[in-house]
C-alpha cells in the first residue's frame, strides 16, 4: 500500500474518532465523570467497566446524545451514524418484526415510509413524481433494496424463525424482543455502535454468534457487559471508570485484570523500598547529625529524605461482597431422584419424560436454548409450580434455597432491609442481620433502606443473602449472574467453586459455567443430554454437538 493510500486511510480514521473534552456529568451531588479526555477509534472494540453506579450506562447515554454533560464536549464527525441497544422492550409493540429492525437505520426507515406514502396516494402529482425520483436515489444509494433480505438474515441469524418476520413485536416473547432489538442496533453496518449489556437474556449459541460479528465489525465498539468472557472475547481495549476518571487499557478484560493487579503490587513494592530508606536515612541523620566529622553526609541524607516521597497509592473504589455459603445439616449421598417429569404451561411442551439423578457435591450446569425450559424445571424443583406427571423426589437429608430469575415477588414491601432478610433467618439479633447485609455491601444507613427502591443488582445481593442466612446443603440458581457488577459475578463464582454441597444452575456466563460445573444437561421439548464434559470441551466436542443439533432438530413434532 503506497504512503498516499496509507495516509488517506489514517486521515479517515482521524475523523471518525469520537473524542471527549474535559467530559464532566453530575447528578446532584453526585460526580460521574470530572474532565475526562478520551478518543475511542474507529476498527476497535471498548468494553467499559467500573462499579455499579459509577456510569457505565451513562457514558454511553452521553456518547448517543441522549444526555447533555454538565459540563465539556463529546466531538463526533458531522453525519456519522450512531446505532444503540434500546432498552424498553414495549416500544416498538405496534410495529411489524422486519420493520423494527430496519428502523435501527433512521435515515434509510424515513425515506422507505415516505416513498411507500406518495406511491400510495390517489392524487400523484408531477411534484410527488419528482419527489419519489429523488427518495428512490438516496434510497437506493442507502442499499435500501437489501435492506429486508439482510435484516432478514440478521433477524435468522439472532434465533427469529422465518414465520415471526412479519408479526407484531406485541406477539414475541421478552427474549425474542431482545433478539429484535439486538439486530435493529446491528443494522445497517453503523458507524458506532453502542451496546448496554448485550449478552443479557440470550443463549451461549447466539452469544457465540454476536462474539463472531463483533470481532469481524470495522467501526467503533463501545459495550458494557458483566459477561467476562464475551469482553475477553470481543475487546480491544477496556475503558475502566473510577474515582470520576476514564482510563484507557489496552487489550482484553483479563489482561486488564492481571495487568491492573500487577501495577498495584509494584506500586506497593516500590513503597516498601522507599519507607526502607527513608527509615535507613532517619536512622543515619539522627546518629551523626551532632558529628562534625559526618555533618556533611548527614545533610546529603538529610537532601535525599526530603526528597523522597511515598507514591499516593488509591484503592479501587470497587467492592466485592463477601459471599459464602455454609450448610447446618449434613448431605447424605443421594440428594435428587427426577424421573419422567412432563410439564406444559399454555399448551406449549416444554419438559418430556426427563429422568435424572443427583448426587452429594454435584455441581450442574442446566442448559436449554428456550430459557423457559430450565425455569420451569427449576420452579417445579422449587416446590413452585407442580409437574403434570412424573416424580420428583429430594433426599431426607437436602435442604433447598432457590434464587429465582424473577424476583419482584419478594421486593413488593416497604419494610428496610435488616426486616425483609430477617424474615428468612432463624437468628433474629440485629447484629447477626446487620453481619450477612454488611457482607453485600449494605453497610450503615444502607440497611435500613426500603426494599421496594432497590436496583437490581442491590436486589440480587440482598437474595444472596437471603440464601447465606439458610445455610441449605443444596442451591439452585437460575441465572444468578444477571445484574451483578463484574466484582459480584467474580465473589459469587469463586463462592461456587468453594462450596462443598450440591449446585443447580444455569447461566449465560461462560466463565461462571466453565469453573463451576462438573456436569453438564442440556434439555429440550425433545429430550436431553447429561454429559461429565467440563462446559468449553462440552460445547466444542464433534459427538456433542451432533447431539445437540439432534436435540432441537423437530420442534414441530416436540410441540405435539
Amino acid at each position: 500500500m503506497g504512503v498516499y493510500a496509507q495516509n488517506t486511510i489514517y486521515t479517515i480514521r482521524k475523523l471518525k474518532m469520537i473524542t471527549t473534552q474535559n467530559l464532566t456529568v453530575r447528578f446532584g451531588s453526585q460526580t460521574l465523570f470530572e474532565n475526562v479526555n478520551i478518543k475511542f477509534v474507529p476498527g476497535h472494540c471498548y468494553g467499559v467497566i467500573g462499579a455499579n453506579g459509577a456510569g457505565k450506562s451513562t457514558l454511553l447515554r452521553v456518547i448517543a446524545g441522549d444526555i447533555e454533560p454538565t459540563s465539556g464536549e463529546v466531538h463526533i464527525q458531522k453525519g456519522m451514524r450512531i446505532a444503540v441497544l434500546k432498552q424498553d422492550h414495549f416500544a416498538y409493540d405496534a410495529y411489524p418484526v422486519i420493520d423494527t429492525v430496519i428502523m435501527g437505520h433512521k435515515r434509510l426507515y424515513d425515506v422507505m415510509k415516505e416513498k411507500e406514502a406518495l406511491y400510495a396516494k390517489p392524487d400523484f402529482t408531477d411534484e410527488d413524481g419528482m419527489k419519489v425520483s429523488e427518495l428512490e436515489t438516496e434510497f437506493a444509494e442507502l442499499d435500501g433494496w437489501q435492506a429486508e433480505s439482510q435484516a432478514a438474515t440478521l433477524l435468522s441469524d439472532l434465533g427469529i424463525e422465518d414465520a415471526k418476520h412479519y408479526e407484531l413485536m406485541s406477539e414475541l416473547s421478552g427474549s425474542e424482543k431482545v433478539r429484535v432489538l439486538l439486530a435493529q442496533a446491528l443494522f445497517g453496518n453503523p458507524d458506532i455502535l453502542l451496546l448496554d449489556e448485550p449478552t443479557n437474556h440470550l443463549d451461549i449459541t447466539t452469544i457465540k454468534w454476536l462474539e463472531e460479528f463483533l470481532i469481524n465489525f470495522q467501526n467503533t465498539v463501545i459495550v458494557v457487559s458483566h459477561d467476562r468472557n464475551f469482553l475477553d472475547k470481543v475487546c480491544t481495549n477496556i475503558a475502566d471508570i473510577d474515582y470520576c476518571n476514564i482510563q484507557l487499557y489496552t487489550g482484553n478484560y483479563s489482561f486488564w485484570a492481571q495487568a491492573s493487579q500487577l501495577i498495584q503490587k509494584q506500586k506497593e513494592e516500590q513503597n516498601r523500598k522507599t519507607e526502607e530508606k527513608i527509615e535507613e536515612l532517619k536512622a543515619f541523620i539522627a546518629r551523626f547529625s551532632a558529628n562534625a566529622s559526618k555533618a556533611a553526609q548527614a545533610t546529603s541524607r538529610k537532601n535525599m529524605l526530603d526528597k523522597l516521597t511515598l507514591e499516593d497509592i488509591k484503592p479501587s473504589s470497587r467492592k466485592f461482597p463477601r459471599i459464602r455459603f455454609n450448610y447446618k445439616k449434613i448431605p447424605g449421598k443421594d440428594v435428587l431422584h427426577i424421573d419422567k417429569l412432563n410439564k406444559s404451561i399454555d399448551g406449549q411442551l416444554l419438559i418430556k419424560n426427563f429422568s435424572l439423578d443427583v448426587y452429594q457435591g454435584n455441581k450442574i450446569a442446566f442448559l436449554s436454548r428456550d430459557p423457559m425450559v430450565v425455569t420451569t424445571l427449576f420452579q417445579i424443583l422449587a416446590g413452585e409450580i407442580e409437574p403434570d406427571s412424573g416424580k420428583v423426589e429430594w433426599g431426607v437429608t437436602a435442604t433447598r434455597s432457590y434464587f429465582p430469575k424473577d424476583n419482584n415477588a419478594y421486593f413488593d414491601t416497604k419494610i428496610s432491609l435488616i426486616d425483609w432478610l430477617r424474615q428468612y433467618s432463624e437468628e433474629q439479633h440485629i447484629s447477626y442481620i446487620r453481619g450477612y447485609l454488611g457482607r453485600m455491601l449494605f453497610t450503615g444507613e444502607e440497611s435500613e433502606k426500603s426494599a421496594n427502591v432497590l436496583s437490581g443488582g442491590e436486589r440480587v445481593r440482598c437474595m444472596l443473602a437471603k440464601m447465606m442466612v439458610a445455610e441449605s446443603n443444596v442451591l439452585i440458581f437460575d441465572e444468578p449472574t444477571n445484574h451483578l457488577d463484574l466484582e459480584a459475578i467474580t465473589a459469587l463464582n469463586n463462592s461456587l467453586i468453594d462450596f462443598n454441597g450440591t449446585v443447580l444452575f444455569t447461566s449465560q456466563d461462560h466463565e461462571f459455567i466453565q469453573t463451576v460445573a462438573d456436569r453438564i444437561v442440556e434439555i429440550s421439548p425433545n429430550g436431553w443430554i447429561e454429559s461429565y464434559y467440563k462446559y468449553e470441551e462440552y460445547m466444542l466436542n464433534p459427538e456433542m454437538k451432533k447431539k445437540r443439533e439432534l436435540l432441537y432438530r423437530d420442534k414441530d413434532a416436540a410441540k405435539k
